[in-house]
Formats: structure tokens, sequence, C-alpha cells
């Protein structure tokens, strides 16, 4: 054994120290005991059989030893010695049970001390003074535990903190398990809890249609419809896929006038995905809807972004829907008054007078009735329909729920160019309107749409007329309240507070003086003073003064036809390929000329047939098919322009092969398809 080498005189001196702690001394320099060297420099399976043998040699010892844990147990997990006489315990749970009992007896200075191998040898050991070694013994608590209260007799044995009761953390969350527990917790069933779970708010709410028009389908009521997924009679609505078409591209200035980029043959990226969006907005409809349908009007759907009722402009609830005429199969504009009664027959006439107005800044009003169809009397206001059209309000005040990513974002000013293309619109909606002994009466930011850029148009003119007919007021009274309203609404947009707010107009044009010019105060301030009597203000009067800025937005207009009519002229003739496609459909494999020569595999037309192949059918050396788009497209264009161009077309068996040139193919083209016409007594559209 490695202990053999000492002597039983050497190793009774460091184990009746080892024993026992090393008593105070002063400052003098004192020797190691030879026991810590022999510690330092043995081996740890040298140091651990010195110490069974140790204690076994000293009988005097063995009853303390039995209820102190063997070290080897604690460092190897086993003690080699156990069955060869070691005194010391082996029982772990033993040794923990009797851990509350030993923590309590006060520190014995002649406990052995414990020094690591691994640590390098000091010159000096430390020693404990007087006070340090009659202190009481420290217990921690567990992380659970009251707060710190002096120890006494009667503590409770489960209130000491010991390290074997501590569960392991074990990692209990999967991504496909939602049955696993907590850390730390005692319950042993499935978490039943799912923070992403929506069916208890839904049945909070109350059910609201789906509505696809509104931006933050979150802040309507029924905003837990939006968390279920689609079933069987209910799909969620495909957006179409705008991010696969081409982005336009930065403009190369090294390319020569006959160079031509990507973007110069397609429509611009910005107009036409605008495009797409109001035509999807325009045939989009609403599954499950439970509107009804109305004598003329069908598939009936929602425009309001904000589905509880509101008292507005006109001192009744208002919605607007979507619908299509079934006469004319065209899209109409629907705003109902919920809660109408006719009174008078002569009041619903008047709105035959609005149909005369044909203005390009005015909403033109069709029809108004009545309906008892959503289970109340209803008046119904049949408008023009734009799509994706925003009012003032919600462009510049934000009214209703913002859109994605601009919650924190303040609203900029409006500029002052935007502001005079405002005025001259709807001064020309005016004209238009008083010209024929009329008045709006309902110029508000929540009236006026915006439906394209820059582009406003004055709204629901005609409601005020039918709901306070019985009202009478004179025309020149309310064409001047015309003005006043005017005012308000450009004060409104100019200063960036609602028309409810503006309380003190003298300060607000006083704070709009400090970001706008000088023209536009004076403007709003001839819009809001009264006329002095008897005389009155006219609109012919009003152009008179802004006639240099409607002629700026008169040239604006005019630019932006230009760029319109440029872009159409690139769509003239988008329809070259489709109808090459038809063509060659045309000729190729017809069944009632299959036994003609001229028809057959033989024939002149049997080129146009390898072509086909040589197009549409090209494969790789595999045999897998290759689609090559762009391939298509450029046979396709050089058989339109009749090249001089040379290919190569093959038969399937490989057996014959021609070098024929576009013009040649498209001569060919041309002849077959015009025998075809001479026999045909239906030939339209080619």
């Amino acid at each position: 054994m490695a202990a053999s080498r000492f002597a039983n005189s050497d190793l009774r001196r460091p184990a009746a120290s080892s024993a026992s702690s090393p008593k105070p001394k002063g400052r003098g320099t004192t020797t190691p005991p030879a026991c810590m060297l022999s510690r330092q420099v043995a081996p740890r399976r040298a140091m651990a059989a010195a110490m069974c043998k140790v204690r076994r040699a000293d009988p005097e010892h063995v009853a303390e030893n039995k209820d102190t844990l063997c070290r080897n147990v604690l460092i190897y997990g086993h003690c080699r010695y156990e069955d060869q006489g070691c005194t010391f315990s082996h029982d772990q749970n033993k040794t923990n049970s009797n851990q509350s009992e030993m923590s309590r007896k006060p520190l014995n200075v002649e406990s052995p001390s414990f020094t690591p191998a691994n640590l390098p040898s000091v010159a000096k050991k430390p020693t404990f003074s007087t006070q340090a070694a009659n202190a009481p013994a420290f217990t921690p608590r567990g992380l659970g535990a009251s707060p710190a209260l002096p120890a006494t007799p009667a503590d409770s044995e489960s209130a000491i903190f010991n390290p074997a009761a501590i569960r392991e953390f074990t990692p209990s969350f999967e991504l496909n398990n939602s049955q696993g527990v907590p850390n730390g917790s005692s319950q042993d069933g499935p978490v039943n809890y799912d923070p992403f779970a929506m069916a208890s708010v839904g049945q909070s709410l109350p059910s609201a249609h789906y509505n696809p028009y509104a931006d933050d389908h979150g802040a309507m009521t029924g905003a837990a419809a939006g968390f279920f997924p689609p079933n069987a009679a209910y799909a969620a609505p495909q957006l179409l896929q705008h991010h696969l078409y081409a982005p336009v591209g930065p403009h190369r200035e090294d390319l020569m006038p006959y160079h031509r980029m990507t973007h110069d043959f397609f429509i611009t990226e910005k107009l036409r995905e605008d495009m797409q969006k109001r035509a999807e907005a325009s045939l989009q409809v609403m599954p499950n809807s439970q509107l009804p349908q109305m004598e003329n009007y069908h598939t009936l759907v929602p425009l309001d972004i904000n589905h509880r009722k509101t008292i507005n402009t006109f001192s009744y609830s208002s919605w607007v829907y979507k619908a299509i005429s079934s006469k004319t199969g065209n899209l109409y504009c629907l705003r109902r008054l919920e809660g109408f009664r006719l009174t008078n027959e002569h009041a619903i006439r008047s709105v035959k007078d609005w149909r005369k107005i044909d203005n390009a800044n005015v909403v033109t009003v069709h029809d108004a009735f009545t309906t008892r169809a959503f289970g109340d009397s209803s008046l119904i206001f049949v408008q023009d329909y734009h799509p994706l059209a925003k009012t003032l309000a919600e462009v510049h005040f934000g009214f209703g729920p913002p859109p994605p990513g601009t919650h924190f974002q303040a609203k900029p000013p409006v500029s002052e160019a935007v502001l005079w293309g405002y005025i001259s619109q709807i001064a020309n909606a005016l004209k238009s309107i008083h010209s024929i002994n009329l008045a709006a009466r309902c110029i508000d930011v929540t009236k006026i749409l915006l439906t394209g850029k820059n582009r406003i148009r004055l709204n629901a003119c005609s409601i005020l007329d039918v709901v306070q007919f019985d009202l009478r007021r004179p025309i020149a009274e309310l064409q001047q309240d015309d003005f006043v309203q005017f005012g308000r609404t450009i004060l409104s947009l100019a200063t960036n507070t609602p028309p409810s707010q503006l309380t003190n107009l003298t300060a607000s044009i006083e704070l709009m003086t400090r970001s706008y010019s000088v023209e536009l105060r004076d403007t709003i301030i001839w819009l809001l003073t009264p006329a002095p009597s008897p005389s009155q203000k006219t609109i012919e009067e009003f152009i008179r003064g802004i006639v240099g800025y409607i002629v700026t937005t008169l040239d604006q207009s005019q630019h932006q036809s230009d760029e319109l009519n440029s872009e159409l002229y690139r769509e003239l003739e988008n329809g070259r390929i489709a109808r090459l496609l038809l063509k060659l459909a045309c000729i190729n494999e017809r069944q009632e000329f299959e036994g003609d020569r001229t028809w057959s595999e033989n024939g002149e037309r049997y080129m146009l047939k390898l072509f086909r192949d040589y197009v549409f059918h090209q494969v790789d050396g595999n045999g897998n098919p290759i689609l090559d788009m762009g391939h298509m497209l450029r046979c396709l264009n050089r058989l339109d322009a009749g090249t001089d161009e040379r290919i190569c077309l093959t038969s399937r068996d490989d057996q014959t092969s021609f070098i024929v040139s576009f013009k040649e193919l498209k001569k060919q083209l041309n002849n077959a398809f015009g025998e075809l016409q001479k026999t045909g007594k239906h030939s339209r559209g080619f």
C-alpha cells in the first residue's frame, strides 16, 4: 500500500492534528506540521488510506467516527477500505438525517481542516481568532425560506438547507409537446394554459363581419376572428404576390440610344402595383356574409373600418357598403342612414338635381331610396365607387387604425403646394354645385375623399338636402355657409388640428402664418370672414383671387396625363404574342385536315409544328423539360418581327432537320392562317 512508506509515529501525529484545529499561536514563525506537507506531496489515495488506518488504530475516536461521513465517499463516491476496517460512516442518507443535529453543535476547534491537494503550498498556515472559534455555526437557508430569524433549538429540521432535496434542473419545454411541466412546479398533469389561444377572448367579444378593407383587423370588434384558422366554409383572402414582379432598377447612363433596360418593356412598378390593388379591392367579396340583398344590388361588402355606431354629421348612424348592380353589373357605393323615416316624398326627389352634376371633383350621385332589408327603415344613397379611397381625416389626422409600421411616427405637416391643390379642386367642385343653385353643405375632412395622388372629391353632398328637407333655408345662406366650412377645412389641415378642436380661429391663423405664406393666410381669412350686408361672396370672385394657383394645379394635372398616356402607349401592342400563340394553336394538329397532304407530316405546315416543339418542348441531355420563358419570348418576338436569323428545327425522331429563318416561318404562318380564314365563316379579332 502507498501508506506503508510512512512510520507509525509519523502517522499518528498528523492524525491527532487532523482531528482538531490548530491552536492559535503568536506571530512567531512556526514550522508547518509534517501531516500538512505529506498531504500536499502524497497522492490522494495514499492520504485516504492513511486516514482510514489512523482512525482504525486510534480507539478513542471510533465512536465519534461512526457519525462522520468518510471523505472517500465525498470525493470518489465510495471507499475502498470500507470492508477493511474503516471506522468512518459510509451511509450518505444517514449522514444527511443527522446533519441538522450536527450543525447545531458549537464550532469545534479540534475539527480537522481540509486542504485540497492540488493547491500550491503556502509558507504560513492561516489561524483562527478566539472570537471566530466561538462563533455560532452558519446554517444556510433554502430559497423559499422566510426572513432570517435567530436560531433556536425549536427550529424544525425541514427549515434546514438540504442540498439533496433540491430538484435537478431538467429542460421540459419542447416545441411539439404542449404537456411539459415547468421547472420547480409540482404539477404532474399537462399544462392547459396557452398564451396564444384566443378562444377565451373570442367568447367575450361580439361577433362581427370580416372587413377586408380594414388596415388593422385587431382594432375592430370581434378581433379574435382573425386568429382562427380557416375552415371549409370560410377561407382567408389570399393577397396578390406583388413581390414576384421585378422592381424598377436604376437608370444607367452608359447605354446606347438603341439599348433598353428591363423596366422599359413594362409598366411602371408603382403604377402597376397601385392598379393591381385597386382591381383586387374592386373584385373582393365577403364569404358567408349576413348582409341582405336588396332589389337591384347584391354582394354587399362593408367599407367602414369602425363597427361602432356614431352619430355623425347627418344626425343618423351611417354605414358604407360596396355593392354590385343587378342591372348593369357595375360597382357602386351605398351609404345607409340607419333608422331614417321618410315623411315627405318630395324630399327624396331632390336627388334628381344632383344627378345633373358631372364634375371631376364631386362624387356622382345616382339614386336614393328607402328599404327595410336591414330590419329597420333605412335611407340608401347610391354613388360612384372609388376603390381604396380614403378621407382626408384618415390621411392627415390618422383617424382609424394606422398602417403597419407607422404607430409611433408623427404625421408630417401638409405642404403648401398640396394645400393649394386642395383649394383649387374644392373651388372647382363648388363652382359646379353653385352654378345649378345648389349648396354642398358637407365640406368636412371626414367627407372629402382622396382617390388618387392629391386628387380629391367632395362626397355625400346630397344627403343633407334629403334629411333636412323640412328645415327650409335659403340657398344663398347655405352657399355662404359653404365658404365658412371651406375655410375651416383648409385651416384644420394647415394647423394639423381636427375641425372639432378649432375653438380659437385667431390663434390658429397666427400659428399657421409661421409655416405658410401670406397669400394662403389671406385666402383663409377671406373664406372665414362673412361678407358685409347686403353683399354676398361668390365662388367666381374667389376663383379670380387664386387663378395663379389654379393654373399651377392645371399644369400638374397635364403632366400626370402625359405620363399616363406614355404608359398607355407602351401597352398598346402588348397582345402581339398572344395573337401569335392563337394562330399557332389554330394551325397545328387540326383533326379535320388530318388526311390532307398539305396538313400532314410531310406538308408545308410541318415546320410550324417543329417550331412549336423548338419553342415550348425543349429538353436537356437527360430528357428533362426546359422551362425558359426568356427563350419563348425571344423566339415569338423574332417570329413577329420576321427576322433573317436562321434556326435548326429537328423532328422528334431526330431523322429530319430544317434550316429555316424566322422570316420564312412568319410567311408560312400567315399563309396557313389565311387559308383557314377563307374556309371559315366566322373570323373576328385577328
